[in-house]
């Protein structure tokens, strides 16, 4: 790859970081099952994933992996279900912790409001389209000494844009699993087996922990 390749890569990867960041923060501060949401998150989709096409010309190489039978599918799919039973215990605990319960409820309100399958076809897509840039594109353009800590910070910072603490400190732990299948796989099947699974389960069965609070009347 050519300095004037590597360069144009990198432009890419960073136009397309801060511009799917920015609709990010607005997908998540507009009103929940409102059609505003779902026009955004599907536009950060399509911007993860053009931007991540585009800026990586050994794309194909992405699809190697271990997941070539059935049977591979175990590992990232218990990978997946691990890091969900590990998330699902800390939350019953971040609800004794206000901030953190508070940040929870917000995002989870556009599980509660919304329809079952619009919110989980929402974070399956977008789930696909962060594994095809972050740990596809932006993998690709770091030199092989930072891809594993860089990647992950991208990812972080990227999700700074929702000041949601909560899904912050979430992308950190996930993103770093994600990354590290990368690096072992070779390709980003294993990380988007991991990522659908751990975001189907949580999706399922993290709501019913934080029920919207019953407004009381006034008197």
């Amino acid at each position: 790859m050519t300095r004037d390749t590597g360069r144009r890569r990198r432009g890419v990867v960073a136009i397309t970081a801060a511009t799917g960041g920015a609709l990010l923060g607005k997908s998540l501060s507009t009103e929940p099952d409102s059609r505003e949401f779902y026009l955004l998150t599907g536009a950060v989709a399509a911007v993860w994933t053009v931007g991540g096409l585009l800026s990586a010309p050994h794309r194909r190489e992405w699809v190697r992996g271990r997941v070539t039978t059935a049977a591979d599918l175990a590992r990232p799919v218990a990978i997946g279900a691990g890091a969900f039973a590990t998330f699902y215990a800390a939350a019953r605990v971040a609800r004794r912790i206000p901030v953190l319960d508070s940040a929870l409820r917000s995002v989870l309100a556009y599980s509660h409001e919304g329809s079952d399958a619009a919110v989980l076809g929402t974070a399956l897509v977008n789930g696909l389209a962060e594994e095809v840039f972050f740990r596809g594109a932006v993998y690709d353009a770091l030199t092989p000494r930072h891809q594993v800590a860089a990647t992950t910070a991208t990812y972080m910072a990227v999700t700074t844009a929702t000041r949601n603490p909560a899904l912050v400190a979430a992308s950190g732990v996930m993103g770093w699993i994600f990354v590290k299948q990368r690096r072992e796989s070779g390709g980003i099947i294993d990380p988007i087996v991991t990522h659908v699974t751990w975001s189907t389960l949580m999706l399922r069965y993290l709501p019913p922990l934080f029920e919207p609070r019953r407004q009381h009347r006034k008197r």
